[in-house]
């Protein structure tokens, strides 16, 4: 059985004690870290150690899908670090495979270079020691625990791939961030859950790149999902959400939910 666990589901920034971007996918072999934005790295710690992690996957290097790993990062090394004076050598780490799109590994560098501990230089390597940090391409398939993992280009203001996620029986899609485009199809191509951002009233006709809840639901219907689950919320607000989930359902006949921090989806097989 494969689950998703929602950490954060807010486009942008943290708000209304929500965080941003963050999906633990969980199999019988392994875990999947979907996106690393503000707040995830509380999250995480609620429900699993990030040590448990087969890899983290980041859609985009936007930072509200990315900020966070810096301290994943530092707590995979905090625990095997001595504090200054203590009589113990470093520990072990078994460095956590980390994709990142082109050009990730440099940005990260810089950004755990702004924070130095300069009397425990060890915490600033979370890049070199923490992560296995790699750089994919659009088109490439690994494999993560017992998941295959392929990612789609898909269309945003900052190169942004989708991430298929196929287990041993089920698979699941996640969009990141994305506007409107034939490319979801292939993506989300019969999948059994498609988490889909839903960050608009109505369809993102300029060049930023985001989808309304009827486009995330008419991407559904095309690719036959059976169940979709709208994510990224601007607002909050009970009527707000209740309405996306409206649109989505106008156009698509499958199950839609609504992501919120906490909620857990077991992302089933079709009957029979």
């Amino acid at each position: 059985m494969m689950w998703l666990t929602v950490l954060g589901c807010r486009s942008g920034m943290p708000a209304d004690g929500q965080a941003s971007s963050g999906y633990l996918v969980t199999t019988p072999g392994g875990a999947l870290l979907l996106d690393c934005g503000p707040g995830v790295a509380t999250a995480l710690s609620a429900v699993t150690r990030p040590e448990t992690l087969s890899g983290v996957v980041i859609s985009h290097l936007h930072l509200d899908h990315c900020y966070d790993l810096l301290p994943v990062g530092k707590t995979l090394l905090a625990a095997s670090t001595p504090y200054p004076g203590e009589d113990t050598e470093p520990g072990d780490v078994a460095p956590v495979p980390l994709y990142v799109p082109a050009g990730g590994r440099d940005l990260l560098d810089r950004l755990a270079a702004l924070f130095p501990v300069t009397t425990m230089p060890r915490l600033d390597r979370a890049f070199e020691l923490a992560f296995d940090v790699r750089e994919y391409a659009p088109g490439d398939t690994f494999t993560l625990g017992d998941c295959r993992v392929d990612l789609h280009a898909l269309r945003h203001a900052a190169p942004n791939c989708g991430t298929r996620v196929t287990g041993p029986d089920t698979t699941l899609a996640y969009t990141g961030d994305t506007g409107p485009t034939g490319a979801l199809t292939a993506l989300a191509d019969g999948a059994d859950l498609l988490l889909s951002e839903a960050t608009l009233e109505s369809t993102d006709t300029g060049p930023h790149g985001h989808l309304s809840a009827a486009d995330a639901g008419r991407a559904a219907a095309a690719a036959g999902v059976r169940r979709l689950v709208l994510t990224h919320h601007r607002d909050a607000g009970r009527a707000w959400l209740e309405a996306r989930r409206a649109d989505a359902a106008a156009v698509f006949d499958g199950t839609v939910d609504i992501a919120v921090p906490g909620a857990k989806y077991a992302v089933s097989p079709a009957p029979g």
